[in-house]
């Protein structure tokens, strides 16, 4: 079996010193020694995000976050943004949570607009507003800091939660600056580290917001996370250590190339993957302006048969992704997060180039 590199929008490949830091003999997570390693973790959240918001690490997927937004910071009705997969699963998310939801559609390929949210939310109701600033299915990155400034100005009571999955870690983001409530994100996308864990970091609005609302849950209450982080400085279930010991390296690594270094890094890779885009007549889906850093979504102009390239570079030991849920076939989705670098990108599309004959 050749062993691939994953150039997919998560999992992304993860650096043998970091696998290593899971070898690590494990410790009591009610001991000081799990104290030190997650109090100095979350410090180093706070330093690379540039905040001194409440931060804290959950041992779920990013998806988990969705449910907590639903649980804990909707109160009545949400406005959910949806212009994808991701953006669709959280609105829906919120339904399940028992919470009405209306959603402001717009076409897969565009961003969501600060415009058009203030236009719904003029309509009153809402409490909260949920935006994917990074939709994976369609490689659109959503103006969240133009939406979180003008909803902050027009209802300021209006809560902002902000999926983050697939760009926090790679693109430049901090949440004063975005004006989120919550802002959460996964660490096997740009963090380059195995599934298993999410970040979330919550404005005190948003404890607030979270106290005054019943039915959180038990594994979703921010409030059980947050107090007993604030009694304990530990998580109130059960933590996985090992891949907290891998978060705890490679947050120093990501604080010493920092968070401009670090973006920089991924948009020359989203660059040159459009510019070759461009040279081969290969379209963009997303709309021009609004291209994540992260993940290029790119429209399958050619006709190729994406399986069989994606078998092709399998033998030369590389992975893509095809397109996503309607789009499969349709569009093409190359992932230049995590650690990656531009020579590695140009090495990936010159295989490309060798096997569709350009």
């Amino acid at each position: 079996m050749v062993q691939k590199k994953l150039l997919i929008p998560g999992p992304t490949e993860v650096p043998v010193d970091i696998l290593l830091q899971q070898t690590k003999p494990m410790i009591s997570h009610r001991g000081s020694e799990y104290t030190a390693l997650y109090t100095g973790i979350i410090d180093k959240v706070g330093k690379y995000f540039n905040t001194t918001q409440f931060s804290t690490v959950h041992t779920a997927s990013g998806t988990i976050w969705m449910d907590i937004a639903g649980r804990n910071i909707v109160k009545k009705k949400a406005l959910g943004c949806v212009n994808g997969s991701f953006s669709e699963r959280m609105a829906l998310t919120i339904r399940d949570c028992g919470k009405e939801v209306d959603m402001l559609n717009v076409d897969w390929g565009k961003a969501i607009k600060p415009e058009q949210v203030l236009e719904r939310l003029a309509s009153g109701g809402y409490d909260t507003v949920t935006v994917c600033q990074n939709e994976t299915s369609t490689g659109v990155r959503s103006p969240v800091a133009e939406i979180g400034a003008a909803i902050k100005k027009e209802h300021p009571d209006v809560m902002f939660v902000v999926d983050a999955v697939s760009s926090a870690g790679g693109d430049l983001l901090e949440p004063d600056k975005l004006r989120t409530d919550i802002l959460f994100t996964s660490t096997q996308k740009c963090f380059a580290l195995p599934p298993g864990l999410s970040i979330g970091i919550c404005t005190p609005a948003a404890l607030q917001r979270a106290r005054e609302v019943p039915g959180r849950g038990h594994y979703t209450d921010l409030i059980a996370i947050y107090d007993y982080y604030v009694k304990n400085k530990q998580n109130p279930t059960t933590p996985n250590i090992s891949l907290l010991y891998a978060l705890d390296y490679q947050l120093s690594r990501m604080i010493a190339e920092t968070p401009q270094k670090r973006y920089e890094r991924h948009a020359a890779m989203a660059e040159h993957t459009r510019k070759w885009g461009a040279s081969h007549g290969i379209e963009m889906l997303p709309e021009r302006g609004y291209e994540s850093v992260t993940v290029s979504t790119m429209r399958n102009s050619l006709q190729k048969n994406i399986g069989d390239l994606n078998k092709e570079l399998g033998k030369r030991g590389y992975m893509i992704a095809n397109g996503y849920g309607k789009l499969k076939d349709v569009t093409f989705r190359i992932g230049h997060m995590g650690e990656w670098t531009l020579d590695e990108i140009k090495a990936l599309l010159l295989n490309i180039d060798d096997i569709w004959g350009f």
